[in-house]
């Protein structure tokens, strides 16, 4: 029951941001830019919830409730979701698919770059996020997926460049990125120290 609670409350989380949209929009309440308000705003809730699915694993550690982890993957996919709708935002409404201008943007703007590397290296992350493929992949799903740390540093880069003047939200995703990092790596090496001890003793 308790799992049902949970999965229904993430993709309640999930589809709010495009209900909120979508309202605001019919209510003509985006401003006077609303092409580069929904743009900023899918581009935040993107990065939320990219947060948010990497910080599932050590809240699991902290407050043993395994069961959340059955959460991991679906936010994860709403973040890539929204990231996609992003960029389609940009291309589609903003530019118009001027694709020779796009490839401009992109290879000249260093914060588009990067968050169009980040949408890049999450494709293949969220292709694979199915059953089936982390049974073919075996071993190998969790180093690709380890992509995902890498694309969400480079969300908040991107996020904290485009932010002008406004710095303290990308402080703060910045602050969030870091204390994850550090419990990865702190968690990596506490794997991997009882195999060293081990080798030396042989």
């Amino acid at each position: 029951m308790r799992l049902i609670i949970l999965r229904s409350v993430t993709w309640f989380a999930g589809l709010m941001p495009t209900v909120w949209l979508v309202w605001r929009f019919l209510d003509d309440r985006l401003g006077a830019n609303p092409i580069e308000e929904i743009l900023h705003r899918l581009g935040d809730v993107s990065l939320i919830f990219l947060l948010v699915t990497l910080a599932i694993t050590p809240l699991r550690a902290v407050v043993g409730w395994n069961e959340i982890i059955k959460i991991r993957r679906p936010l994860g996919l709403f973040g890539f979701f929204y990231l996609t709708m992003h960029f389609l935002t940009y291309a589609v409404l903003d530019q118009t698919l001027d694709f020779e201008f796009i490839i401009e943007d992109v290879l000249e703007r260093p914060y588009i770059s990067i968050g169009f590397t980040a949408w890049i290296l999450l494709i293949p992350l969220a292709i694979t996020s199915t059953k089936g493929w982390i049974r073919r992949l075996g071993k190998h799903w969790k180093k690709l997926h380890r992509l995902a740390y890498v694309a969400t540093i480079m969300g908040v880069v991107h996020f904290y460049w485009q932010g002008k003047a406004d710095t303290y939200w990308p402080t703060l995703a910045a602050m969030l990125i870091t204390v994850l990092m550090i419990y990865r790596i702190r968690n990596s090496r506490g794997r991997w120290r009882p195999q060293v001890r081990e080798a030396k003793n042989r």
